[in-house]
């Protein structure tokens, strides 16, 4: 982690999420002008080199099965001519059908595109009216164009971006709600200045993390401090959300952790 500054100290956030696997280019959305990725020349590149790779061994690398590696290869192949989505209705995995984006109200939108950003294998960091195109490539795939693994293909690409997009939202620290392998595309490489935050959910008396409620989870809080309009990072302990609440007595510096009933 980065910084130590006390979760209390009034700085404004930078929203980080990982991407999904579930993609949805289908049925309307609220209107959002399409901006074109940062990073959009570097997604074409890899797309093309992961367009050579056999079937066999995108299955190998993506864990996945024949049919899904056959889909993901045909993606790669027909990349260039696939249609685009606004990268924030794009997605539609455990994390997105927490934060809910079609329902955002106009004033969430906007400050979605000046405060929320995603991270991708493929694209790197997108805003959420970046174009994208379906595919699937994971941070930490075992493979890159002339690179061991896709976090070294990036290198400090995707942290320098992060560190940009917080300077220009006038941001000093970072909500981490990415996971653990988008996360890797970042650790250690944000610049002194930027603090960054984690937001860890729990599940009943014995305190159990479970995947699927905090995915779910990450995504309310995202979608709580857009709709809120929160500024600082001591309003985020006011999140309460699908039955969360803020536990103050874990006074880790760079940590809020939110613990519900297991019943919930």
């Amino acid at each position: 982690m980065n910084g130590g500054a006390p979760v209390g100290s009034g700085a404004r956030v930078l929203i980080l999420l990982s991407p999904a696997k579930t993609l949805n280019f289908d049925g309307d959305h609220p209107p959002l002008p399409l901006t074109r990725p940062r990073f959009e020349n570097e997604a074409a590149r890899l797309a093309r080199s992961a367009a050579r790779l056999s079937r066999a061994r995108l299955a190998t690398l993506m864990h996945v099965s024949p049919a899904l590696a056959d889909l993901n290869a045909r993606r790669f192949r027909g990349f260039a001519d696939a249609p685009e989505r606004a990268a924030l209705f794009a997605f539609d995995g455990d994390v997105y059908r927490g934060l809910d984006a079609a329902t955002l109200s106009t004033d969430a939108l906007a400050r979605a595109g000046r405060r929320l950003r995603l991270l991708s294998g493929l694209y790197g960091l997108l805003c959420p009216s970046d174009a994208i195109r379906p595919h699937r490539l994971e941070m930490g795939t075992r493979w890159a164009p002339g690179a061991e693994r896709l976090t070294d293909w990036w290198g400090d690409r995707v942290a320098r971006a992060v560190a940009d997009a917080a300077d220009a939202a006038g941001t000093d620290t970072v909500l981490n709600l990415a996971s653990n392998e988008y996360w890797a595309a970042v650790a250690g490489r944000l610049p002194p200045r930027l603090k960054v935050i984690v937001a860890d959910f729990r599940e009943g008396p014995d305190r159990r993390f479970v995947s699927f409620h905090a995915k779910r989870a990450r995504g309310a809080l995202a979608r709580w401090v857009l709709e809120r309009g929160a500024t600082t990072a001591d309003a985020l302990t006011g999140f309460d959300g699908l039955g969360y609440g803020h536990d103050p007595g874990d006074g880790a510096s760079d940590r809020l952790t939110f613990v519900r009933d297991a019943a919930a």
